[in-house]
């Protein structure tokens, strides 16, 4: 069964809306027992529960329970509520009225829990390979990208879905603590997506995904104003159906639509109308055009579904992108590599912080790769989001790879 939970509310700030208007509370202070009466009647009713979240629900109704958490000097990440046996602090009847909050970027699809194993080389078929240690991270294409975008001074919300395992809860976290709006539906008995991430010496990863199905999103997991209310959006093309849901809203608002692109799934011709800037992986536009000339491929990718603009991430390569009219290729920058996991998903974020503030097309790829170059630079999908600072010293500083020598743009 799947719940919806948002984001995290002081205690106080929703006893004010429970019981008409009280003053913010201290240590040491704690509400009479009507007001936290009318708190359990309000957000714990029968049929706040069976749309799913609910506030403050603990496994004693008590007022003893909430002593903790009404004392608490500041809001109650949602960690540290889980650990005293509540299971949510979530914006549920305020719903509409926190969907309408203005943000820069809504991303709308995948998170996941990457553990990363360093090894000297890819193991051959039939082999054994010992390795030394493991690092599990957190990453996911849509979620790794409204992190930095945030990280960058950008206000950002991400929708999405979690299992109810302590995968989901370092997510959470993550969330709070860079100040991420989120809209996310918990999956009961449900595993959040795992990554498992071969990284050999030279920095290449291998990639091997588990998603359970009932993770995938589905549009009535998202609502019109959580898409209008931003000024950009950013989906991938592993939950498609939600993808067009939001897409199509997006572009009734006059919104741009920014698609992180990997391999072909079921829904996918639909999507692609809807997308103005179309970021795809090296093999994307082959398999689906069928054109194995990648600049051929490219043009024909952006003549069919009419994209304002055309790409393809190519590692050492940079980006190599189609307006209809000419072809950019921007080169990577040089960096000491450790980890590639996650470049393309600070591609995209650097991208959307461009546009954003409004750059010329070559500033917001020159961006967009200078973001992705960092975070190669440590391990993990979000080893090292840089500053803007450090982002635009790289751009102004380091020596790029050289195109000619770059054969993936054939």
């Amino acid at each position: 069964m799947a719940r919806a939970s948002f984001a995290c509310l002081p205690m106080d700030f929703l006893l004010r809306k429970a019981i008409g208007g009280m003053g913010v509370h201290h240590a040491g202070w704690l509400p009479p027992a009507n007001a936290l009466a009318k708190l359990q009647t309000v957000y714990s009713s029968p049929s706040d529960r069976d749309g799913g979240p609910w506030i403050g629900e603990c496994n004693s109704m008590k007022s003893g329970t909430w002593k903790d958490v009404l004392q608490a000097p500041k809001p109650f990440p949602l960690r540290d509520c889980a650990t005293m046996g509540i299971r949510q602090l979530a914006w549920k009847t305020m719903g509409s009225q926190a969907g309408g909050t203005k943000v820069d970027l809504v991303g709308v699809g995948l998170n996941a829990t990457d553990t990363v194993i360093p090894v000297s080389a890819f193991p051959a078929p039939g082999s054994k390979t010992e390795y030394s240690e493991r690092s599990v991270l957190l990453g996911g294409e849509i979620s790794t990208a409204v992190i930095a975008c945030r990280r960058w001074g950008l206000r950002t919300r991400y929708i999405g879905r979690l299992g109810d395992d302590h995968a989901a809860r370092l997510h959470r976290a993550a969330f709070d603590d860079v100040g991420v709006e989120t809209r996310i539906v918990t999956v009961e008995d449900a595993s959040s997506p795992q990554s498992l991430i071969l990284v050999d010496d030279s920095g290449e990863r291998t990639v091997l995904c588990h998603r359970d199905p009932r993770l995938t999103m589905q549009p009535g997991d998202i609502e019109r104003e959580w898409i209008s209310s931003a000024r950009a959006l950013l989906v991938d093309g592993y939950h498609t159906t939600a993808a067009i849901c939001a897409a199509t809203w997006a572009r009734d608002a006059g919104i741009p639509v920014i698609a992180d692109l990997d391999v072909l799934r079921p829904g996918i011709d639909d999507l692609m109308p809807l997308v103005d800037y179309a970021f795809a992986s090296r093999e994307f536009p082959a398999a689906l055009t069928g054109e194995p000339n990648l600049k051929k491929a490219l043009a024909m990718l952006q003549e069919q579904f009419h994209c304002r603009l055309a790409g393809v991430t190519l590692g050492v390569g940079g980006v190599l992108t189609w307006d209809g009219e000419q072809s950019i290729q921007r080169p990577a920058y040089r960096v000491s590599t450790v980890d590639t996991t996650g470049a393309g998903d600070l591609f995209h974020a650097g991208f959307v912080y461009g546009h954003l503030q409004g750059w010329p097309i070559e500033r917001q790829l020159d961006y967009a790769c200078a973001a992705a170059a960092l975070n190669c630079t440590r391990a993990g999908a979000r080893g090292h989001i840089g500053t803007v600072k450090e982002i635009s010293r790289l751009m102004a500083e380091s020596k790029r790879y050289d195109v000619a020598a770059c054969a993936e743009t054939r």
